[in-house]
């Protein structure tokens, strides 16, 4: 890992010399004598850089390279903290004019080289701030000096920098979190997990070592078709260590009732489960259980105990004395995968994509190799996997004789071809797979939000012609695709958006970390895990709050410290709005924050000592209950990431914010509460996200808000969503947004609601035509229109739009020819006041009949009306002249929903003889459905 930070650091240093150069800035030069520095710090980089391969593959046998490597990383952390600091300084003059400094409080005097600039050209300010920064150059120099001359008595192998090789292609993904085998145990499991002839509430184990399959069966077992009909309710805690009491039990009942409760005390919690599963027959799965203290098992237990007969509790671990602790009435022993399963699930992962000669000529070493995971699932995929991407013989027989194999000081078997599948990772992959053990174990990991932090840590090689997002995308990919994650969570386009990670991988990246990556728990009762040792180590830090105490202190004393990430879903309790200017004082090398969630918040004020932050790309403030942001926000010029999602009641953004020419995403998604946009934002040239645009109802004129027009300065991905459209003061504003020149983005939302004042159904209709999407759009929403038509010229011309949603468009009493839209797949509609009658208009028919063969509405599949007052009728006049006139309506339709449409009489023909249909209608009385 220390070769990424290596290259990480030198790239830094390289863009930033190269950038003062080409960008003239001839201020951002320092002091005499700092370019020798700059050249010297650069040239012990790269002797250094040129035998970390060796290094690397050394420090698992050899303690004292470890040592090396170990302050070799922290001393690459302050280089690469001085050179963001000198950048910072670059940015601050190219956007203010002015040189990042504090005043001096003393007189400071030194020579400056002639041809860079006059004694009178150069402010107090920016004289302190060279020297400061070439003080710490020639700083980290020196121990750098001192680490570069240590590596000689190691007498490493010079190899060229790995840098070449670490381009990433794409690969084909393939989900193997599945397990083939085991068939009789599936059996065994299901049908004591059914029985219902014990009186008392049993326990059922099963037990095996790590990596052997146990959460696997566990979770067959927990979807089976079978054992899902027999429980009126299903639980599923991953306990893990330590064994915690309350944060179990909030978790049992976040799971009886879809929501987390309020309750604060251990003995409030475990009677309102009592209360809870009363009557009920419950499975509840504790998966990987460590805990043998009874005392703490036993309370648990006895408030379960009220459940129906036939409740069933189902626990895995890898201790035997755990099952006797805990009173298992039955044991299921799980033992290594027999062979010739082991080698189906090999097969189907190394092998993919061979041809079968190709797999003849691997199978004789792949059998050998496969011997050495030892019937282990988990080390069957990991080798796998990683032999997938091998297509030569010569490659697996490195691994097959690899020494990793021999290495005694593991206590897990697993972690053998862990290490081997890890060490055949690209340097700067290995960094973004370490960086995940800073969630606990068993969370569930939002793709996007650790595309984002790894983006902030500066993770993401540079590659030509590929934006960071996508660079993330595909390491994601390649760690996926290497079986380090699991458990995904696909969208309907078959995108991964969560994901997690084994266990034992957890276990195998913290081991890697050495505590550079953490995870806490804050429970009120004792200080977190964070003594004196760990001050130099822990670089990023994920913070779960159990109970209400005051905030442990060690934290603020983390000065190494890069990321700061509070864990909304994991915690009981907010953090403490007192904490933040201690906080925001202390950690002033962070790149990643994370405060707000989705959680609880009592955070009410951001204070302003947040500008002092200067290193921070990515700031999450979610949901929090401001109404501004301190200006000071707006001085973090590397800010990548600004989350202010769900901030329900925020007003405004600053009016700076023009100065984040960094800023590539501003997820404000949920923030209902602004009244206008900065003129700033159409400064903002690298923003790609921007979830929400409000339309003031100034117009842009006032100097202050940014009108409709600053659009066309943006370039958006994804999703848009245009808010007070009504408040627009005239077509030409909307014309000059140019609006479909936003090729990438995917989904539209057109607001017309309006600040105050009438405006006219004409106004709507000539803005909508003006507001041509891209045509590439995939989802559109029009609310609150007041047109009386709603067919602008483009809409038939969206050919890839799939979904469709028009909300409470009142004086509409026709709709447009939507059957025509060929691949629209979902299609909702709400709150119509003036229609009546749904006829052959809607299917793209022309009342007269003519209409040549056709099918209409070809892939829609979901169809929705709600609240629609005065809808009567929905018929169509179709009448057929010729035998080869046919046509078809919604053959793919596979649900239809009807809510509240009181005076709707009758259902059409293709509608009413569908057997296949499901149909959820209510709040329809004339249909037989009240």
């Amino acid at each position: 890992m220390a070769e990424a930070i290596i290259s990480a650091v030198l790239e830094q240093l390289i863009s930033i010399t190269a950038g003062g150069i080409q960008e003239g800035i001839q201020e951002v030069r320092l002091v005499v004598g700092v370019d020798e520095e700059v050249k010297k710090l650069r040239s012990n980089l790269e002797d250094i850089e040129a035998v970390l391969v060796d290094a690397e593959e050394r420090q698992v046998k050899e303690k004292t390279v470890t040592l090396w490597l170990d302050r070799l990383k922290h001393a690459s952390y302050d280089i690469e903290d001085v050179l963001d600091e000198w950048n910072y300084a670059m940015l601050k003059q190219q956007i203010e004019g002015v040189e990042y400094a504090a005043v001096p409080k003393k007189k400071v005097c030194f020579f400056f080289p002639s041809s860079c600039f006059s004694f009178k050209q150069v402010s107090l300010r920016q004289v302190v701030l060279r020297h400061d920064i070439a003080m710490k150059i020639k700083e980290v120099n020196e121990n750098l000096d001192v680490i570069a001359k240590q590596k000689d008595r190691y007498k490493f192998n010079v190899s060229g920098s790995a840098g070449n090789s670490d381009r990433v292609h794409s690969t084909s993904f393939v989900d193997v979190s599945d397990i083939d085998g085991r068939v009789e145990d599936k059996n065994t499991l299901v049908r004591k997990l059914c029985d219902n002839s014990e009186q008392h509430l049993p326990i059922i184990s099963i037990v095996g070592m790590g990596g052997i399959g146990k959460t696997t069966l566990a979770q067959f077992a927990y979807n089976d078709n079978e054992v899902i009909n027999s429980f009126d309710c299903r639980m599923w805690i991953c306990v893990s260590e330590p064994f915690d009491e309350y944060r179990i039990a909030k978790a049992v009942i976040e799971a009886l009732e879809d929501s987390a409760s309020n309750l604060r005390e251990l003995n409030s919690l475990l009677e309102h489960i009592n209360r809870s599963i009363m009557g009920k027959k419950f499975l509840l799965i504790l998966d990987d259980v460590w805990n043998e203290d009874y005392k703490k098992w036993e309370p648990l237990y006895h408030c379960l105990k009220n459940g129906l007969h036939g409740s069933k509790i189902l626990i895995t671990t890898r201790k035997e004395s755990v099952t006797r602790m805990m009173g298992s009435s039955d044991i299921i022993n799980v033992d290594e995968l027999p062979e010739e399963e082991c080698w189906l699930l090999f097969r189907r992962l190394a092998f993919f994509g061979m041809s079968q000669a190709e797999c003849k000529k691997f199978e004789d070493i792949g059998r050998q190799i496969l011997s050495k995971c030892k019937g282990l699932p988990l080390a069957v995929k990991t080798i796998g996997s990683l032999l997938r991407f091998k297509k030569h013989k010569e490659q697996w027989e490195n691994i097959l004789n690899s020494e990793l194999w021999k290495l005694e000081k593991f206590e897990e078997d697993i972690f053998r071809p862990l290490l081997l599948s890890y060490n055949d990772l690209p340097s700067m992959i290995k960094r973004c797979f370490v960086y995940c053990v800073v969630f606990p174990k068993d969370h569930i990991i939002e793709k996007d939000y650790l595309i984002k932090l790894w983006m902030a840590q500066g993770y993401l090689k540079k590659e030509e012609n590929k934006v960071m997002e996508i660079v993330g995308e595909e390491y994601f990919d390649y760690l996926a695709s290497r079986s380090f994650f699991q458990e995904f969570e696909i969208d309907d386009d078959n995108n991964i958006i969560t994901c997690k990670m084994h266990d034992l991988v957890h276990d195998f990246a913290q081991f890697l970390s050495k505590n550079e990556c953490m995870s806490i728990e804050v429970d009120g009762l004792k200080d977190p895990i964070i003594n004196s040792s760990y001050h130099e180590q822990v670089c990023h830090l994920m913070v779960t709050i159990l109970r209400e105490s005051s905030f442990p202190d060690p934290i603020f004393s983390l000065r190494r410290i890069r990321s700061f990430l509070y864990n909304s879903e994991g915690s009981s309790y907010p953090l403490a709005p007192n904490i933040l200017p201690k906080l925001f004082g202390g950690l002033t090398c962070l790149k990643a924050l994370t405060i707000g969630g989705l959680g609880e918040t009592v955070i009410q004020d951001i204070p302003k000592e947040i500008g002092k932050l200067i290193h921070l790309r990515y700031v999450n403030l979610r949901a929090l209950i401001v109404r501004k942001l301190p200006e000071e926000l707006c001085g973090l010029y590397n800010l990548q990431t600004l989350d202010i999602s769900d901030c329900e009641v925020l007003e405004e953004l600053p009016q700076g914010i023009g100065k984040l020419i960094n800023l590539r995403h501003l997820e404000n998604d949920g923030v209902w509460s602004l009244r206008y946009m900065p003129l700033g934002i159409q400064r903002l040239t690298n923003l790609r996200t921007l979830r929400f645009f409000v339309v003031s109802g100034g117009g842009g004129t006032d100097n202050k808000t940014c009108s409709l027009e600053g659009l066309k300065y943006l370039n958006l991905f994804g999703v848009l969503h245009i808010r007070k459209l009504g408040n627009v003061s005239n077509v030409d504003e909307a014309r000059r947004s140019e609006l479909k020149n936003q090729e990438n983005l995917l989904h539209l939302s057109l607001d017309f609601e309006k600040d105050e004042g009438e405006r006219t159904d004409e106004d709507d209709e000539a803005l909508l035509e003006i507001l041509q999407p891209p045509l590439d759009l995939e989802e559109l929403v029009i609310i609150v229109y007041r047109g009386n038509t709603i067919l602008p010229n483009w809409m038939m011309s969206l050919t890839k739009l799939r979904e469709l949603k028009l909300y409470n468009c009142i004086n509409l009493k026709h709709l447009p020819p939507l059957g025509k839209l060929p691949s629209l797949e979902y299609l909702e509609i709400y709150q119509m006041r003036s229609l009546t009658r749904v006829s052959n208009e809607f299917l793209g028919i022309e009342s007269d009949g003519t209409s040549s063969s056709f099918i209409s509405f070809p892939k829609l599949k979901y169809l929705t009306f709600r609240h629609m007052y005065e809808w009567e009728e929905w018929d169509y006049e179709i009448t057929r002249k010729g035998e080869e006139e046919d046509i078809t309506i919604m053959p793919s339709l596979v649900e239809l929903i009807i809510s509240i449409c009181q005076k709707l009489k009758a259902l059409p023909n293709h509608i009413v003889q569908s057997t296949t249909l499901k149909k959820v209608i209510h709040g329809c009385p004339l249909l037989g459905y009240d």
